[in-house]
Formats: structure tokens, C-alpha cells, sequence
């Protein structure tokens, strides 16, 4: 009897978790980010949806955060596997930077899904005035490095890419293989023929693991689900620096000091040969032991060699430099020597080399 009945609950059960898991709205882009848009010119997104359930989908309502916002969605029910689209109209009427959230309602499941259209009302548009050198793959943009510098730990940073659609079709700009560390936004989401858009790359230093270089290379896609090539390549560089705001007068005075006998090192040309060799004196004038915490590279094909990492006050040690042809002249990025230490005026000291 017993059993009887537990397989009576679960005959009512099963039914209606199935009708509640039946449909299901997916939205790839839920973020529609319009960029400029002129004071008093009404702005539309087109999201592209799918229903991805089972079974038919009911749009119930559609509701926006305010008045300025409006919707036009499917009336008649979306069948399974179907795809379709919920268009969202915003009259510019203020000026300033717009986000509006649109909630649609179904039978999909008990809370709605949410979509964003977000961009900058202005009176007039403006347009970045540089160039566009660099390719990569279907589009061009006015830089493939961005070096986040002198970096305090707990800091927000973001830099700035201008990306130009050379092409003769819409494109939807994404950027990809991003560490945690890091985000990115495109705007405006779509860039038409011609057209141009900014890619704002965000740096989260509480997210870095290490004080001194971290590197990553992110790639620029025309559009999501692009493949990642070298050809679509941007490499990311930051250097996180260590805090000194805890050290007092007299510890300052004591600090030690980071003396470099140059600070850009001139190896001449290569003419043939395999490696080019050269030396940098450190010298720590303060009154303590300097130590240098880390020694980076910031492209491949140099090798460097440290007589000590603890220099005594008045003492001296000798960094020595190779420069390796095979790999450093495949480089795009500056060859330069990265020094990390616990002098608080020189927390930092980047060497540049120097080659032909």
C-alpha cells in the first residue's frame, strides 16, 4: 500500500516538474551596449532569443523600468527549438549614460529573464581622431598591447582599445580568453561597416596572485564563438607594486637605495651572431639591505643572471644581460628587465635593451 502510494506522489510530482523545466529562454547577448546616441533620437536593440525547452513558449508580459523604454515581443507562442526576437526602444530624452533593464515574463520559469540596452546619450557624436595600424584577423585597431603600469594592490584600472570594422558586414566585437583578473566590454555592441567602437579592458588587482609582471594575451574576435588565432592577439601586461604606506619617517630614512648604473643598455646589432651580452651595476647607497624580489623579462629572448639578490648598504652587485636573436627578433613587445624591491622610492626599475 505503502508503495502505492509514493508512486501515486510521484506521478504528480513528475509531471509538473517537467512542465516547469519544459521551456527555457536562451539569451546568448542578454547586454546591448548602444554607445552614443544622439540627445532626442529614440535608440533600438534587437536581442535574439531561442527557446530552448520542449515545449511551447508563452511570452506573457514584458516590462520595462520606466516610461522612455519601449517593447515589442512575439504575441503568438514560440515553438520548441525556435529562435526569436524582443526588440527594445529607448527615447534619449536625458542626457548622460543610460542603462535600462527589461524583465520578460513567461511560462518559462517563476522569475523573468532580464535584458539591458546601455550606452551614452550626447548632443553630438564624436569619433576617436587616430588610426587604425594594427590587423587583427577581420578587424583593425589602434593598438595590440596594453601595459597596465605601477599598479597598487586593491586597484580598478582600465585602458582603452579603438576598434574600426573594415569589413562589409555587421560585426559584434568580443574579446576572449580573459583571466579572472580581467574584463572587457565593447561599445556599441554591434559595429557597422565603416563604423567604429572602444574596447574598455578592466584590471581587478585584487585579483593578481604576484607583486611585480603578469602577463596574459587576450584575443579579439568579430563576433562570439570567433576562433582565437596569434593574427587576433593582445597582450596584457601589469605590474603590481608593494605597498610602503605602512613605513614610518624613521624607517624611511633607513630604507635602502636602488642605484643602477644605466637604465637603458645599448647591445648593438646582431649582425650574425646568435646572442649579444652585456652588464648593469646596482649599487645600493641607503642603509639597509636592498633586496631585489623579482627579476622579469617582459618578452622572451632575454636571459639575465644576478650575482646577488641582497646588495649591503655601500656594496654593489652585477646583472648580466643576453640577448638571444632567434626569439627576441620575433617579438612585438619592447625587450625590457623588470626589477621588483624593497627600496620605496625604486619600489619599481624597468632597464629597456636596446638591439639591431
Amino acid at each position: 500500500m505503502k508503495t502505492k502510494k509514493k508512486l501515486l506522489m510521484l506521478l504528480m510530482v513528475g509531471p509538473m516538474g517537467l512542465t516547469a523545466h519544459a521551456q527555457r529562454i536562451d539569451a546568448p547577448n542578454p547586454v546591448i551596449d548602444c554607445g552614443q546616441v544622439v540627445f532626442r533620437n529614440p535608440v533600438t536593440a534587437e536581442f535574439e532569443l531561442r527557446n530552448s525547452g520542449r515545449h511551447d513558449l508563452i511570452i506573457q508580459k514584458v516590462r520595462t523600468d520606466c516610461g522612455c523604454t519601449v517593447a515589442e515581443y512575439p504575441r503568438s507562442a514560440v515553438k520548441a527549438g525556435d529562435e526569436f526576437k524582443v526588440k527594445i526602444t529607448f527615447d534619449a530624452k536625458q542626457m548622460g549614460h543610460f542603462n535600462k533593464q527589461v524583465g520578460i515574463y513567461s511560462n518559462a520559469n517563476a522569475s523573468p529573464t532580464l535584458l539591458t540596452v546601455k550606452g551614452m546619450v550626447v548632443r553630438e557624436l564624436t569619433s576617436f581622431t587616430g588610426s587604425y595600424p594594427v590587423e587583427l584577423g577581420d578587424l583593425r585597431t589602434d593598438a595590440d598591447d596594453i601595459e597596465f603600469d605601477d599598479v597598487n594592490k586593491g586597484a580598478i584600472l582600465t585602458k582603452k582599445i579603438h576598434i574600426s570594422n573594415p569589413t562589409s558586414s555587421t560585426v559584434q566585437p568580443v574579446l576572449m580568453h580573459l583571466p579572472n583578473y580581467l574584463k572587457a566590454e565593447v561599445s556599441p555592441s554591434k559595429i557597422a561597416p565603416g563604423h567604429a567602437g572602444t574596447a574598455t579592458i578592466t584590471l581587478d588587482s585584487r585579483l593578481l596572485r604576484d607583486y611585480g609582471l603578469t602577463q596574459t594575451s587576450i584575443y579579439l574576435g568579430a563576433f562570439p564563438g570567433d576562433k582565437v588565432a596569434r593574427s587576433k592577439e593582445i597582450g596584457v601586461s601589469a605590474v603590481l607594486l608593494p605597498s610602503f604606506n605602512k613605513m614610518n619617517d624613521t624607517e624611511l630614512a633607513l630604507a635602502p637605495k636602488l642605484v643602477l648604473s644605466t637604465d637603458s643598455l645599448d647591445l648593438g646589432a646582431f649582425n650574425g651572431k646568435s646572442k649579444l651580452k652585456g652588464n648593469i651595476t646596482i649599487t645600493n647607497n641607503g642603509r639597509t639591505t636592498l633586496r631585489i624580489n623579482n627579476l622579469q623579462m617582459f618578452s622572451a629572448g632575454l636571459q639575465v643572471s644576478l650575482s646577488s639578490t641582497r646588495i649591503e648598504p655601500g656594496q654593489q652587485a652585477r646583472l648580466k644581460i643576453t640577448a638571444v636573436a632567434r626569439e627576441l627578433l620575433r617579438q612585438k613587445r619592447t625587450p625590457r628587465v623588470l626589477m621588483i624591491t624593497n627600496d620605496p622610492q625604486h619600489a619599481k626599475a624597468i632597464i629597456k635593451i636596446h638591439v639591431k
